[in-house]
């Protein structure tokens, strides 16, 4: 079979081709494309005559996937696959895998990293001491006793909920479905206007779907306590981002602590949540870790070589 890695994934060439070995002693033919290209001609061109195409969290239009006349499996060494067009793979029977799991701890950790800043004026301290200034204005709020809030309590959701629990705080969880795992831990379920009325700290951890997208709603968002920190490390349609900017500036809400945005980074200078109030930006790094990025690529090479088996793993779509 060819096989083509269209774009970086994080790790070192060598690392690349060290994990590629078994492809090519199996007598399959691997390619490596050292660049990200978001050009669909480009990407037509890369994906042609390739029965297993390999990608990052690169879009994946559904223009490339039809003209793919060979293609049978696509890896995606990411946890979400909406950059792909699921709908076009669907129709032509193409296997869609994913590395779940390999960013559970790094993201999680951000959040609690993010908390923490938002609760205790982490960036605010830091400007002060270079502007010699004092602690006046500093007197921050520590995570034990607090409810923290986990909307999505999956894998990464479920760690992060773990994290808070070790700091002290009582753990609330909101999802479609309970798992036993998580009740066995002390982590109550409740529905999700009361987790966002009652927690003090709330944080995101949902996939961005036709279900979820605008779930976090200027409704929503009303339901929040004043002294309420939000995190959201998931993904920036779930939320209505005008409507959390606008909360913020008029202080419904005490600050945010936001990863992901409507669109991926850079974001444009004008973008609502750049400019309010009591906020802390990052440009979509809650995965990206050494560990995270090794995890990432050993999965994904791991899902090709049980595709070729026959055995395929981490399927999202068959």
């Amino acid at each position: 079979m060819n096989i083509s890695l269209l774009e970086p994934i994080g790790v070192s060439k060598e690392m690349i081709y060290e994990l590629s070995v078994p492809i090519k002693k199996a007598g399959h033919k691997f390619t490596y494309y050292d660049s990200k290209t978001t050009d669909v001609e480009e990407l037509k061109k890369r994906t042609e005559n390739q029965d297993i195409v390999m990608i990052a969290n690169n879009p994946y239009p559904a223009d490339v996937v039809n003209s793919a006349d060979r293609l049978k499996m696509l890896a995606v060494a990411f946890t979400g696959i909406d950059h792909v067009a699921a709908d076009a793979c669907r129709e032509k029977g193409i296997t869609v895998c994913n590395c779940a799991g390999y960013s559970n701890i790094c993201v999680s950790e951000l959040c609690i990293g993010m908390a923490i800043d938002l609760l205790r004026f982490v960036n605010e301290g830091d400007r002060a001491v270079r502007e010699g200034k004092t602690s006046q204005g500093l007197c921050g709020r520590e995570i034990h006793g607090k409810k923290a809030g986990i909307i999505g309590c999956g894998q990464i959701g479920f760690m992060t909920a773990m994290l808070f629990k070790a700091f002290g705080a009582k753990v609330y969880a909101y999802a479609r479905h309970e798992r036993d795992e998580v009740k066995k831990e002390g982590i109550e379920y409740v529905p999700l206007d009361t987790l966002l009325s009652e927690c003090d700290i709330v944080s995101l951890h949902l996939p961005n779907n036709a279900e979820t997208k605008g779930l976090i709603s200027k409704e929503k968002i009303a339901l929040m306590k004043k002294t309420a920190v939000f995190i959201n490390c998931a993904r920036g349609p779930i939320v209505d981002n005008n409507a959390l900017a606008a909360a913020l500036n008029a202080e419904e809400i005490a600050a945010a602590a936001i990863d992901v945005f409507d669109c991926e980074p850079p974001v444009p200078s004008d973008y609502p949540l750049v400019n309010a109030k009591n906020t802390l930006l990052t440009p979509h790094v809650a995965f990206l870790s050494e560990e995270a990025m090794i995890r990432r690529a050993k999965i994904e090479f791991d899902n090709v070589y049980a595709f070729l088996r026959g055995q395929p793993e981490n399927v999202c779509m068959l």
